[in-house]
């Protein structure tokens, strides 16, 4: 006869914004949760995104034609893409799988993964933070792609009819009607596109933090350790194994981020998941506050309005999870900020270098691991993690509580990366 299991913890790993919306939507349905992470909630890449609900950032990066790109890009030293080159042996397994994505068919189908999980994410936030201290920290607004000109915005035009085909609709700004909507930016930049119905966070990091206390409020626990392997006792999940002992639990959501690779591979998946190191440089103090949130598509940034500053972020490097922060990254996103806002001053600025956890097929896994089902796994949201977390924590809500959720799971499964 099977032993039954008294404890019913469910244990989820990572305290960034996946994790702790799992955390919230698994404590609002009934069950005894118990956070786990080796920083505090919101220390690490929820920390220092770039704030934006990008609902339409559906399209990945693996798009036609940047294989033929890449290598011009690298070789300028003031593109957005960066490498270190003493990393390149490492990268190439991923590199290839991830290239292999660079075509119109796969385009479309990754953007038809991504659109449930990040369509509707201004919305999901609003589920997930009302009521609770985050909720101030979260502004609808518009989002605007600007671009140098007309023309610039049609050589996208793949890009955008794939949103088109999502539902996105949008206006598009011309000249003197961009300058009235948001008089920081350059003439230089004389179209855009505004998106209607989107959101950005004004402080990412207080936010998660404050989504986390209000997870404490509704009974759940938060633990600081870093979790080493899995314990299983006849098939079944038993406990964590951490640095401050094992963690008794008989349900665990794997929601690490990057980090949550090598406990995966412990678990039979084996993800091509790699680190696209992001950086945001703030501006504290700015003399004025752009409109809404900008991506600046010559530069390929943001530039968010936020809490007292201004976060400029983006920029793509490839050199793992150990290397410290590079220079030439802040010095880009400093230079491209004053061409896209020559008149904007501010008093000081801060820096900030971080991980995307990219998976090659650029889709995030979100379900049960193939080998033990008493763990889940959420991660692998590359550039969407912020606009993604609250979809995501309610999926796995769904079906640790046995409901069937409303959009095929498939694209998402774990096990299409099973050894």
């Amino acid at each position: 006869m099977r032993r039954e299991r008294n404890n019913t913890t469910i244990a989820v790993i990572g305290a960034g914004i996946v994790g702790v919306s799992a955390a919230i939507w698994l404590a609002r349905d009934g069950h005894d949760v118990v956070l786990v992470d080796r920083l505090p909630p919101g220390e690490a890449t929820s920390h220092g995104n770039g704030g934006v609900l990008a609902s339409c950032a559906v399209v990945p990066v693996t798009v036609p034609g940047l294989m033929l790109k890449a290598p011009g890009m690298l070789a300028n030293p003031s593109s957005p893409l960066f490498l270190r080159w003493s990393y390149l042996p490492r990268l190439l397994p991923w590199l290839a799988r991830y290239l292999a994505h660079c075509s119109p068919e796969e385009t479309r189908r990754i953007a038809a993964a991504l659109t449930p999980i990040i369509g509707d994410s201004l919305e999901q936030h609003q589920a997930l933070a009302s009521g609770t201290p985050a909720e101030k920290w979260l502004r609808p607004s518009d989002y605007l792609y600007v671009y140098k000109d007309r023309a610039a915005f049609r050589a996208d035009a793949f890009a955008w009819d794939i949103r088109r085909a999502a539902g996105f609709g949008w206006e598009e700004l011309e000249a003197e009607a961009l300058t009235r909507y948001d008089p920081l930016l350059s003439p230089q930049n004389s179209f855009a596109v505004r998106l209607p119905d989107h959101g950005h966070i004004r402080d990412p990091g207080r936010y998660v933090k404050d989504l986390a206390a209000h997870f404490e409020t509704l009974g759940g626990k938060i633990h600081r350790a870093d979790v080493r392997d899995f314990c299983f006792e006849n098939g079944r999940l038993s406990a964590l194994e951490t640095d401050q002992g094992p963690l008794p639990c008989a349900r665990a959501v794997l929601a690490g981020g990057v980090w949550s690779k090598d406990l995966a591979r412990r678990l039979g998946v084996d993800v091509p998941l790699e680190s696209e190191r992001g950086y945001h440089l703030e501006l504290e103090e700015p003399s004025a506050y752009p409109n809404a949130p900008c991506m600046i598509a010559s530069g390929k940034f943001v530039i968010t309005p936020m809490d007292g500053r201004i976060r400029l972020a983006g920029i793509v490097e490839f050199g793992g999870l150990t290397a410290p922060p590079s220079e030439a990254p802040f010095r880009v996103l400093e230079a491209e900020l004053r061409k896209a806002m020559p008149g904007l001053t501010w008093r000081a600025t801060t820096k900030w270098m971080g991980h995307r956890p990219a998976p090659a097929d650029s889709v995030p896994l979100i379900g049960p691991s193939p080998r033990h089902a008493d763990v889940l796994m959420a991660f692998g949201h590359h550039h969407v993690g912020l606009t993604g977390g609250p979809r995501t924590g309610r999926l796995i809500a769904d079906l640790v509580s046995g409901r069937t959720p409303n959009i095929d799971m498939r694209p998402y499964a774990p096990g299409r990366y099973a050894r």
